[in-house]
């Protein structure tokens, strides 16, 4: 496979269950992520508009969203969610006791 690209999945890892919740699954943050899924690079307001939701809620979760490194900012500033999908893997139960 010389001389060949092997693309690897982008993964994103939070310490727990909760930091995970806190970060990305408020209905907010995953309307954004959705809106954004495909979409290419976009402003906050025209993000703001295509949810339909207020400017200063947007904003707060797209700033806690690229502090998680979830989307990112192009070259132009404007954010970007680069991903075709987005999976999560978690698991419940106890930790083992050692």
């Amino acid at each position: 496979m010389s001389g060949q690209s092997v693309d690897v999945p982008f993964s994103l890892t939070f310490p727990d269950v909760d930091t995970l919740a806190k970060t990305m699954l408020s209905a907010g943050r995953l309307q954004i992520i959705n809106a954004m899924t495909g979409a290419g690079a976009m402003s906050i307001r025209e993000l703001s508009r295509r949810t339909g939701r207020d400017f200063r809620g947007v904003h707060r979760d797209v700033q806690a969203l690229l502090n998680a490194g979830v989307i990112d900012h192009d070259d132009r500033g404007q954010i970007i969610f680069p991903y075709s999908a987005i999976r999560f893997d978690f698991t419940l139960g106890q930790e083992a006791a050692y």
